[in-house]
Formats: C-alpha cells, sequence, structure tokens
C-alpha cells in the first residue's frame, strides 16, 4: 500500500529533490560547494570545457548547487512547482520535460552567456515548468483555471527576467533557454485523459523545432 501511494505522488519530484540535496552534501565533503574546483570534478557548466568534448556539463548542472541559499530556493520551487505540474502532466511527462528544459536552458546560455563564468543549478530546468505552465494556459484556454494561470505564470517569468538583468551572477540566457524548452516540450505531451485541440502536426513541429534549436544553440556555441 505505501509502495503504490508513493508512485501515485509526486514521487519524481521527490527523486529529483532528494538526488541534487545528495550531490550537494557530497560537493560539500568534497571542499564546499562554491569552491571551483569542486564544481568543476561534479560537472558545472564551463563554456570552455564543453567546446572541449565535454558535452556531459550540459545535463550535469541541472543537479549542482553553489551554495546552500542556492539550492534552498531551487528546492522550494522544485517541490511546490514541480509537485503540481506533475500531477497534472504525469510522471515520466514531468522527468522528460523537466530535464530537457535543462539542457537547452545550458545549451542557449553556453551559445550566448558569459564565457568565462563557471554555471550550475536547477534553476534552467525549474524555467521549463514556468513554459509548461504558460503553454498549458495556449493549448487549453477554454479552461479557466488553466487560462489565468498561464498568464500569471507569464508575469512571474518577465518579472524574473527584469530581476535577472539587474543582478550579478544571474544566468539569464539560461533561464530563458529553458523557459522556451518547456513551453515546446508540453506542445507535445497531451494532459492525461484531456483531449486538446491540437494534432499530430503540431506535435511533430513542436519536438522538430525543439531539436532544431537545440542543435543551432550547440553550434552557436562550438563557434563562437
Amino acid at each position: 500500500m505505501r509502495r503504490r501511494r508513493f508512485f501515485q505522488g509526486n514521487w519524481v519530484t521527490v527523486l529529483l529533490l532528494a538526488l541534487q540535496i545528495a550531490i550537494f552534501i557530497a560537493e560539500t565533503a568534497a571542499g564546499g560547494s562554491e569552491s571551483t574546483m569542486v564544481l568543476y570534478r561534479f560537472g558545472a557548466k564551463i563554456n570552455g570545457s564543453v567546446q572541449a568534448g565535454e558535452w556531459w556539463r550540459l545535463f550535469t548542472p541541472i543537479f549542482i548547487h553553489i551554495g546552500w541559499m542556492h539550492l534552498l530556493v531551487n528546492s522550494a520551487t522544485l517541490y511546490y512547482i514541480g509537485g503540481s505540474v506533475e500531477q497534472m502532466i504525469g510522471h515520466w511527462r514531468f522527468l522528460v520535460i523537466y530535464l530537457l528544459s535543462g539542457i537547452s536552458g545550458n545549451l542557449m546560455s553556453f551559445a550566448f552567456g558569459a564565457s568565462n563564468t563557471i554555471s550550475a543549478g536547477a534553476s534552467t530546468a525549474l524555467f521549463g515548468l514556468f513554459g509548461v505552465y504558460i503553454a498549458l494556459g495556449v493549448v487549453f484556454r477554454d479552461n479557466a483555471y488553466l487560462r489565468e494561470t498561464g498568464r500569471q505564470f507569464v508575469v512571474l517569468a518577465v518579472f524574473n527576467f527584469v530581476f535577472d538583468l539587474v543582478a550579478q551572477g544571474i544566468d539569464l540566457w539560461g533561464h530563458l533557454g529553458g523557459l522556451i524548452g518547456g513551453f515546446m516540450l508540453l506542445l507535445v505531451f497531451p494532459l492525461p485523459g484531456q483531449r486538446r485541440r491540437q494534432g499530430t502536426i503540431v506535435q511533430i513541429c513542436a519536438i522538430i523545432g525543439y531539436f532544431v534549436i537545440c542543435a543551432f544553440l550547440y553550434r552557436i556555441g562550438m563557434v563562437r
């Protein structure tokens, strides 16, 4: 019974939280989560290293955090927003969108972000969840709750981007790439048990568009 309840709940969100907390503890034990050497060893994004062939650094930063406040903010956001999205779209859809949004965010940071900085954090994937809510408001316009929630997340995203422009050490490009990735990927997956107006053509165009954009960003990052 307990196992059934666990798998019916937000178990992907819980596992993602547990993973990033465990990695943070490992960072701390290895010398500190703010140590450049530790961050490098754990897979933080460094543009020069990605250009040298360490492509996995476009994925591993999703689970790495710099300082306990960074971990706390992202963990709280994942718990509340991630749990809600997981309930709406299902466990595996949520996991795929979360991870691929993180990758698209890191790719946009790789293409347009500062080339001499080290970056990490779940915020690229978390902005993908913002994009999911915005896309839900667009796709399901007849649903008053989803439409209004989508508008609220547009405002929240704009507020965050304005803050990113004036704050130090915030990866604006990573956030934007995650948001776009989450928006596009939601178009691929319908809500469980709910019909939608968009057909297969929209789904195919969305997934092709996602991978074309990712390939374009990767190419820009490699030649910049």
